[in-house]
């Protein structure tokens, strides 16, 4: 259950966020900066590549590898294939990947990682190598796979680490990796024709998370705060994400992921208009809004709280679909909260989702105390 008396008690806040969740999500745009400041002098701005690749491929190790390669792909729109690369390892600690039979000197491998000693990770540039592939990477300078990069005529973007005040890298858990994943990456597929990343328009995503820190802070009351609003939203609910667009799905998913991991909680995904018919039976069922309420003069007193289904709505853009999925909600009783990102370009409208989805999942987390493993 949510302390929902924590959301506007910024010292309570404070003291809960020993891992420093909400620090990483508010230097998110600062994250930017610095990884575009490295690609820049890694010199991604001054490739002169001979064309689009036929294929993109992603590998990194954990859910936030994943995730960037999701949102790349949705921002890619279709324009070339962009896939995860998943792992084929037993064991965490002995992650392999393996590239797929097909790819060879028409394919573009990207490698995420924030540690940089992956072991499988510089097999698998050694792999791209053989098979004619150009790679890239972002990773710590002068780590093992920066050097096997260096080995196979790649090019590496150091890894933006996060810092203290004194500059120098915290050694715990890096909430902000996604940003000093993605970032360069964007730098690299603008120039090679994916997708339109200029420089000005990744600053403008710097600044666009600049506003959503200013909006979502800690020291901002609940009622204001739509991170901390939907975070007291979800408290007793179970999230059901609608997603209208290939941005905003991707965001939704990065969010359920985030809810998960960091507060522990279940959520499911879809996309509209798909979802409305596959989760129509859902909202009619156990778990709908006014499910079990058949008698009204039972005592609740000592009755369980019930989790019951919420629909959080994360559009790009004024959709179609959006005015129907309201209205099936208030159909079942199912309560209903809603995202939408200001005007801007899709990347600036899917940067504020997944700022604004990464505060809630912090709010949840600290509101709801330790969870295993956090």
């Amino acid at each position: 259950m949510l302390d929902e008396s924590i959301l506007d008690d910024s010292a309570a806040l404070a003291r809960a966020d020993t891992g420093g969740l909400l620090l990483g999500a508010a230097a998110a745009g600062a994250r930017v900066r610095t990884a575009a400041r490295l690609a820049e002098e890694a010199g991604i701005q001054a490739l002169r590549p001979d064309g689009r690749p036929r294929s993109v491929l992603v590998a990194g190790p954990g859910p936030t590898a994943a995730a960037v390669a999701d949102v790349l792909a949705a921002l890619a729109a279709g324009s070339c294939p962009v896939l995860p690369l998943h792992t084929s390892g037993p064991v965490a600690h002995d992650l392999r990947w393996t590239l797929p039979g097909w790819m060879g000197p028409l394919d573009l491998l990207l490698i995420v990682t924030p540690a940089g000693t992956e072991s499988g990770l510089a097999d698998l540039a050694e792999q791209a190598y053989r098979r004619g592939c150009t790679a890239a990477a972002v990773a710590p300078a002068k780590s093992p796979i920066a050097e096997a990069l260096k080995q196979a005529h790649g090019i590496t973007v150091p890894f933006a680490t996060a810092s203290n005040a004194t500059g120098q890298p915290t050694g715990r858990e890096d909430p902000g990796a996604f940003w000093a994943l993605l970032t360069p990456l964007l730098a690299l597929t603008d120039r090679i024709g994916l997708l339109p990343a200029p420089p000005a328009l990744i600053e403008a995503v710097a600044d666009r998370l600049d506003e959503v820190a200013a909006r979502c802070g800690p020291v901002v009351a609940t009622y204001s705060n739509p991170a901390k609003t939907l975070a007291a939203e979800l408290s007793e609910s179970l999230p059901v994400v609608w997603s209208e667009g290939l941005t905003a799905a991707a965001a939704g998913r990065r969010f359920a992921a985030l809810l998960a991991a960091r507060a522990g909680r279940p959520a499911m995904t879809a996309e509209l208009p798909g979802a409305l018919a596959a989760h129509e039976a859902l909202l009619a069922g156990a778990f709908a809004g006014g499910a079990g309420q058949d008698d009204f003069f039972r005592d609740r007193v000592e009755d369980p709280q019930a989790l019951r289904l919420r629909v959080v709505l994360l559009g790009q853009t004024a959709g179609q679909a959006a005015p129907a999925a309201r209205d099936l909600a208030l159909a079942h009783d199912t309560p209903f909260s809603e995202l939408a990102p200001a005007d801007g370009s899709s990347l600036e409208a899917v940067a504020e989702l997944l700022a604004v989805t990464d505060f809630t999942a912090v709010y949840l987390a600290l509101g709801t105390g330790p969870q295993p493993g956090r």
